[in-house]
């Protein structure tokens, strides 16, 4: 069987919906704690997504508190979003930036020194869904997909999610869709290709 983003989408986006905010914050501790299994060596520039906290994303900045706390120097990037032009700018995130939600509810710096995609090690992808090709399903604007092309062949492509892939083949993946590499999910972390 097989099923559409459409379905998966709204499956999960009320499956995290129904998250109590204990259970919520449960998760986002057991994934930080699949962070620690996760080699993060080799890597200077990392792209990290905020999240929406209204929609119950992944609490991506327990993750930012983490990294700077152990990799002290991993720099952190993050983005503006123009959802216009469905366009992405990436700036270096220090600890004292300021940081104002956009009209979906991201926060994102308000200014702050631009970085090229292609300077990117590593993408942290927001995501609702992933299956076990590696495969995600997110908002269904594409950004990410035209950003994820845009970084340096290699960069890894690394999603977080607080729920197990889904376990149904996606339907209606295309060619513009980018598979990650690996998914770190609070019970356990999915890889998709070999790592090198």
């Amino acid at each position: 069987m097989t099923l559409t983003k459409k379905d998966i989408r709204k499956t999960y986006i009320e499956q995290r919906k129904s998250l109590t905010d204990d259970e919520w914050a449960m998760l986002n501790m057991e994934l930080l704690v699949q962070c620690s299994n996760f080699d993060w060596s080799n890597i200077e520039f990392l792209h990290i997504f905020l999240p929406i906290l209204a929609k119950k994303e992944v609490d991506t900045f327990l993750v930012a508190i983490w990294i700077r706390e152990h990799y002290p120097h991993i720099k952190l990037v993050t983005s503006q979003s123009n959802f216009e032009t469905n366009e992405m700018r990436h700036i270096l995130w220090h600890d004292e930036c300021p940081l104002e939600e956009n009209a979906y509810g991201i926060p994102e710096p308000t200014a702050g020194e631009e970085v090229n995609p292609l300077s990117l090690d590593m993408v942290l992808v927001p995501m609702v869904a992933f299956d076990l090709q590696g495969h995600r399903v997110g908002y269904g604007k594409g950004m990410y997909d035209k950003f994820l092309a845009q970084c340096k062949p290699g960069a890894k492509k690394v999603g977080l999610a607080l729920f197990p892939p889904v376990s149904n083949h996606i339907s209606d993946i295309h060619d513009g869709d980018m598979a990650l590499d690996a998914v770190i999910t609070p019970a356990e972390i999915y890889y998709f290709k070999p790592t090198t």
